[in-house]
C-alpha cells in the first residue's frame, strides 16, 4: 500500500454481534482525489467511514489516515479530517451565523478569527445571504449546505461525506456537487459515499464499489468499465444547430474507427451508444479520431447504462441474504 494515501485500509474486518459488516476490505485514497465509495444499502459503507473517522476501532486489519494510526492517534487525524453523516442533528433554533459560530468556538478559535471563517464558509457553501434565517425555516438543501459549512470550520484536509446528497431534489443535487468540485480546486480531498454509483460518476475520478463488507473493485472510474466489460460502450451525442440530421450518415462513418465495435443510434435522438475494443483503442482516441474527422460533438460520455450494469454485476445484481 501507497505510503502516499491520504487513506489506507488494509484487510479490515468488523463485526457486531453477529453481524460481520466487514469482512477484508481493502482500498487506498489518493491525496487531493475525489473519491466514491460505493455499494448496496447494508455493504458497510457507513461502517467504514466511522472507522476511519475514529469513531470506531478496528477490530482486525489497520487504516491509516495521512499516515496516522486510527487505533493510536485519534487526536492527529481529527484535527485533519471533517466528517459529515448521512443523517446529522443540527440545532434548528439557531440562525445560521450562531450555528456555525458555535462550532468554530469549539475547536477553540477566537472570536477574530471566528468571524472571519464563519464568512469564508458561508461564502464558500453560498450561504451568506442566509446567515440570519433560522435554520429550522431552510429547506433540505439549504440545511445540507449548513451541514457542509459546519464540516469546513477547522479548513480539513480530507472531507469524509456520508450520503451527502440523500433526500436532495436534483437542482440541490447539482449545487452540492458544483461546492464539491470547488473544494477539490482548493486540493483538498474528498471521500464520498453513495449507494448510486451513476449518482458520482461525472464527479469522482477514482471509486471504491463494496459489498457484504469486501472491496469489489478500487481504482480509476475510468478503468471501471474496462475493467468490468468487455466492450465499453460510449454514449455520442451529435450537434444539430448547424443543421445535421438527428439521425444521418455518421452511423457508417463511425463504424469505420479503429476499434469500433456497434455503433448503435439512439431512437429519437440526435445520440449513438458505440462500443469499442479495449485491445485496440481507448475513450481518449475515440475522440480525438472523431474530431479528426469533424464529427460535430455536443456531447461523449460512459454510457450511464453500462455503469449501472457494471455496478449490478460486481455487487451480485443486488441479491442480499
Amino acid at each position: 500500500m501507497s505510503s502516499e494515501a491520504v487513506i489506507t485500509v488494509d484487510n479490515v474486518s468488523h463485526l457486531f454481534k453477529q453481524h460481520r459488516a466487514l469482512d477484508g476490505i481493502s482500498f487506498t485514497v489518493a491525496p487531493k482525489s475525489l473519491h466514491g465509495f460505493v455499494g448496496p444499502n447494508g455493504a458497510g459503507k457507513t461502517t467504514t467511514l466511522k472507522l476511519i473517522c475514529t469513531l470506531l476501532k478496528p477490530q482486525n486489519g489497520r487504516i491509516e489516515v495521512f499516515g496516522h494510526s486510527v487505533r493510536d492517534d485519534v487526536k492527529a487525524i481529527r484535527r485533519r479530517i471533517g466528517y459529515m453523516p448521512d443523517h446529522f442533528s443540527m440545532y434548528k433554533q439557531m440562525t445560521v451565523f450562531e450555528y456555525l459560530d458555535f462550532f468554530a468556538a469549539a475547536y477553540g478559535f477566537s472570536l477574530k478569527d471566528r468571524d472571519r471563517i464563519v464568512a469564508d464558509v458561508l461564502a464558500l457553501t453560498d450561504m451568506d445571504g442566509r446567515k440570519d434565517d433560522l435554520i429550522q425555516g431552510l429547506s433540505r438543501g439549504m440545511q445540507q449546505r449548513v451541514s457542509l459549512a459546519r464540516v469546513l470550520v477547522n479548513d480539513p484536509d480530507l472531507l469524509l461525506l456520508d450520503e451527502p446528497a440523500s433526500g436532495l431534489d436534483p437542482r440541490a443535487r447539482i449545487e452540492l456537487m458544483e461546492i464539491l468540485r470547488e473544494l477539490r480546486r482548493m486540493g483538498k480531498t474528498i471521500f464520498i459515499s453513495s449507494h448510486i454509483l451513476s449518482e458520482l460518476a461525472e464527479l469522482c475520478d477514482s471509486v471504491t464499489i463494496v459489498d457484504r463488507g469486501r472491496t469489489k473493485y478500487s481504482g480509476p472510474m475510468d478503468d471501471l468499465l474496462e475493467h468490468q466489460t468487455e466492450n465499453p460502450v460510449y454514449r455520442l451525442r451529435i450537434d444539430t444547430r448547424n443543421g445535421e440530421a438527428e439521425q444521418d450518415g455518421h452511423a457508417d462513418a463511425l463504424r469505420q474507427l479503429l476499434g469500433v465495435v456497434t455503433v448503435e443510434p439512439v431512437e429519437g435522438r440526435p445520440e449513438y451508444r458505440i462500443a469499442i475494443d479495449p485491445l485496440k483503442t481507448n475513450a481518449n482516441d475515440l475522440l480525438r479520431a472523431l474530431l479528426d474527422r469533424g464529427v460535430p460533438i455536443a456531447g461523449f460520455s460512459k454510457d450511464q447504462r453500462h455503469l449501472n450494469e457494471a455496478f449490478m454485476d460486481l455487487t451480485e445484481r443486488g441479491v442480499r441474504t
